[in-house]
């Protein structure tokens, strides 16, 4: 039965009518005359997932046109990224590399022996040496020049232009704010150019990081194509990158319960926390209309215990 479901993985392609905006109602949002407003990204392919084809479809058209043997990116063990690129470049008829961070674990995570049902090659390198992404991607380039190399979570040019293209599978004028997690930046500065003049995008920050020079702020700064009508908030991170607590897990699974709304502890669940939070502590005017954009990638879950998530 698992062979007969992976391939019909293998042969699913990404489908962006299923991106359905999905509203949300709650006393909270009604009494403060706030619309919100969920774009279901994560329903485009159960594996390719949300925003990952947009930062991903220009590097593989890019990898075909310059007669790449195959696609070569980087992630952790649990990666959403990584995963999508295996099956995308499965499908495109591409090879992949995934290195990943940290030793080699004795036992794979779920997602490590998923990457290798989609055939990916897994290279490990420590913690230590993948920090250093210059110095990294350099060598790798030297080992693998058969190989097209992208960046973490898509982050590039080529990421941005992608995610700029999101907002097309909604009709956003009447909408006053675009909100998204942000992991690598790429999705926000796509966001940003994809935008509208009178519209203020928000990203939900995932990581612990100082407010006023981090990378995020430097990459959509650099990326977004000279506008300067986002706000990034760092109050969400519930301890860190891929850290969370008690309180953030209870909301996860109220939202399902109430809305039949997936969310991850890593992006999207810090997400809806953190719109939540701000329409309720009053900072959006009365009126205002929110999109906020369903990233997909439900990997970290994976790692939880049985029964932590009343929808796995």
């Amino acid at each position: 039965m698992k062979l007969i479901l992976i391939k019909k993985v293998f042969n699913q392609p990404v489908d962006l009518t299923k991106a359905v905006v999905q509203p949300l109602a709650s006393d909270l949002l009604h009494n403060k005359n706030v619309a919100m407003d969920v774009l279901r990204l994560d329903r485009i392919h159960p594996v390719i997932s949300g925003n990952k084809w947009f930062k991903l479809k220009y590097h593989i058209q890019q990898a075909q046109q310059q007669n790449k043997k195959g696609i070569l990116s980087f992630g952790g063990a649990w990666s959403n990224h990584l995963v999508a690129t295996a099956l995308a470049c499965r499908q495109a008829e591409l090879e992949s590399i995934g290195i990943i961070r940290g030793e080699e674990p004795a036992l794979p995570s779920a997602t490590l022996q998923e990457l290798q049902e989609y055939h990916m090659q897994l290279r490990f390198v420590s913690r230590q040496a993948y920090s250093d992404e210059a110095a990294l991607i350099t060598a790798l380039q030297s080992l693998y020049p058969d190989y097209y190399i992208v960046p973490q979570g898509g982050q590039s040019e080529l990421g941005v232009q992608g995610a700029a293209e999101i907002l097309q599978l909604a009709q956003i004028k009447s909408y006053s704010h675009i909100c998204c997690a942000a992991g690598t930046g790429t999705m926000l500065a796509g966001l940003v150019r994809g935008s509208l003049p009178h519209q203020q995008v928000i990203g939900i920050c995932s990581l612990k990081l100082p407010e006023h020079d981090n990378s995020i702020h430097r990459f959509v700064k650099q990326y977004a194509g000279g506008q300067q009508h986002y706000t990034l908030f760092y109050d969400y991170h519930f301890g860190g990158y891929a850290r969370k607590t008690g309180e953030l897990i209870d909301f996860m699974n109220a939202i399902y319960e109430t809305h039949d709304l997936p969310t991850d502890f890593v992006y999207t669940g810090k997400l809806l926390f953190g719109m939540m939070h701000l329409a309720g502590s009053g900072y959006f005017e009365p009126g205002s209309r929110l999109l906020i954009v369903h990233s997909g990638g439900l990997q970290g879950n994976r790692s939880l215990p049985a029964g932590t998530l009343t929808f796995l």
